[in-house]
């Protein structure tokens, strides 16, 4: 059995490992807002660095600057839409927001537009006059990368209107007749992914054809009858000039 002394030495060991532990907890209590702002500031830290480093608060001025992961998974990215041209959209992204950062990141660059085109679509003038009445100013987009070509994204183009209405600008230029599924940029024909969106573009360019909308319009019947009676029209003056070229030439 220990001595009275040996526990004397025990407890007189424990003293200081005690004193500072009840310091410490008494300097919480004490300061329990500093505390808690520490704590703030160090979580706060730590998501700006790891954000920072998958470029989560990143602000893309061009297809380049957009890391080649993020196409490979085909993450959506939001933008502001800000012009519509011949070949699709320029479109300003839009990154996570974080309060003040976000504001010292915009102010110190400049930031050009990233030249979008919607994916596995050849677009028509109708189509394009579409998207120019469907589209707002300013308004906000969604992008699923699918792949770059040089300078140019080839996205899913998605517009939320309401936590129940989200349009892909891609499918609905092809079901309503406006466009042309056509070879998807950038992906390898032969794989899953590719594929998937094809037959997704597919189903929607048929429901266009099955009702006969856009491009796939059928002509009524009146329409086809005007047609034939004008083309022999046509075939009766054209035997009428010969007649009179023969006649003339005979004389």
């Amino acid at each position: 059995m220990p001595s009275g002394s040996d526990t004397a030495d025990v407890n007189e060991d424990d003293k200081p490992s005690k004193n500072v532990i009840a310091r410490i907890s008494q300097f919480a209590d004490d300061n329990l807002t500093l505390v808690r702002n520490i704590s703030t500031c160090l979580g706060i830290a730590g998501f700006l660095i790891i954000a920072r480093s998958i470029r989560l608060i990143t602000k893309f001025g061009s297809a380049t600057d957009i890391p080649a992961r993020f196409i490979e998974r085909n993450i959506s990215i939001r933008g502001r839409l800000r012009n519509i041209t011949e070949n699709g959209l320029e479109v300003e992204h839009l990154p996570i927001y974080v309060p003040l950062l976000s504001r010292l990141l915009t102010k110190r660059q400049f930031v050009p537009l990233l030249d979008v085109r919607l994916a596995g679509v050849e677009m028509t003038s109708e189509g394009h006059a579409w998207i120019a009445q469907q589209l707002k100013p300013a308004e906000t987009l969604w992008l699923r990368l699918i792949a770059r070509q040089n300078q140019s994204l080839h996205c899913l183009v998605s517009v939320n209107r309401g936590s129940l209405f989200n349009t892909c600008v891609n499918e609905e230029v092809l079901r309503l007749g406006l466009a042309r599924t056509s070879p998807l940029v950038g992906l390898d024909p032969h794989s899953r992914a590719s594929w998937s969106l094809y037959k997704r573009l597919m189903r929607a360019e048929r429901k266009a054809e099955k009702k006969g909308k856009g491009l796939w319009k059928e002509e009524s019947r009146w329409e086809r009858v005007s047609e034939v009676w004008r083309n022999n029209m046509m075939l009766v003056s054209l035997k009428k000039l010969f007649k009179r070229t023969s006649r003339t030439k005979e004389k």
